[in-house]
């Protein structure tokens, strides 16, 4: 389920059965590497929307948590939005990103940090986007299915 209005009312009335959420780690700077945080940007959005697409109605996929790269106050915000899901009954928390720092942050959350090295899609047609990410999404299907069996 996304964060349209259509899915959100599903969620409401199965919200039971939604116990994982999904939430895009997506940086923003305006220095030398914006192309970069941009390419990260369209990456990470075709892996998430693929991984609900696999996962339709056992996860939530909330909107992008964006941040400014330098800002160090990012950890904190990110921990308040950690709360306010893990006090909405949601038990598992997927933070998907291609920013590395994140890596170092993971001890600090609850929630499970999935960094992937962001592939360049920039002069790719569609149809070959959908095609290299489904093959990240497949290597990512077993991790959400072992973390679920750890019940």
């Amino acid at each position: 389920m996304k964060w349209v209005a259509a899915d959100v009312e599903m969620y409401q009335k199965a919200a039971e059965y939604v116990d994982t959420v999904i939430v895009p780690l997506l940086p923003v700077s305006f220095g030398d590497d914006m192309k970069q945080n941009a390419s990260m940007a369209e990456f990470i959005g075709i892996l998430t929307s693929q991984l609900e697409k696999q996962f339709r109605g056992r996860i939530f996929l909330l909107p992008d948590f964006v941040y400014i790269k330098e800002n160090e106050g990012s950890l904190n915000a990110l921990k308040d939005w950690e709360n306010t899901l893990l006090d909405k009954q949601f038990k598992h928390i997927f933070y998907v990103t291609s920013d590395s720092r994140w890596r170092q942050q993971e001890k600090e959350l609850t929630g499970n940090v999935l960094w992937l090295p962001s592939l360049s899609l920039e002069h790719m047609q569609e149809q070959q986007k959908v095609a290299i990410v489904d093959d990240q999404v497949k290597q990512l299907l077993s991790l959400f299915t072992e973390k679920w069996e750890e019940e």
